[in-house]
């Protein structure tokens, strides 16, 4: 099982950095990709929010990468647990707000992540 939570944080790790990558640095070309039903003629003026959002992303992905550094298991838990959570929170708010599939993409993955997570520390 602990292979298997690694794997699912090391993806939902992949991923911010991935969110931080189009969102700060490719917005007028992948974002255009990711996000089709956004209307292309807002892709130029929202690109310092789309960086700002990008940022975010950007701080939840190395959250989750300094859980794989943490020697103590339940500092270690606790840690990874308060990122799993943003990560969650902010993937369900997206699925409400803008797209259901941001539940699927970024919220499952994480609460997969969290129930591992709990199930580890029983």
């Amino acid at each position: 099982m602990e292979i298997l939570l690694k794997f699912i944080v090391g993806f939902v790790t992949v991923l911010h950095f991935y969110f931080l990558y189009f969102e700060m640095f490719a917005w007028e070309t992948t974002g255009r990709k990711v996000f089709k039903t956004f209307p292309k003629d807002l892709f130029k003026p929202t690109k310092s929010m789309a960086a700002n959002q990008g940022l975010y992303n950007g701080f939840l992905a190395a959250g989750l990468l300094w859980t794989f550094f943490i020697s103590n298991p339940e500092w270690q838990s606790n840690i990874r647990l308060f990122f799993l959570s943003c990560v969650t929170i902010a993937g369900i708010y997206g699925a409400l707000s803008v797209s259901k599939k941001i539940f699927f993409i970024q919220a499952l993955p994480a609460i997969i992540g969290i129930v591992l997570t709990l199930l580890g520390t029983l």
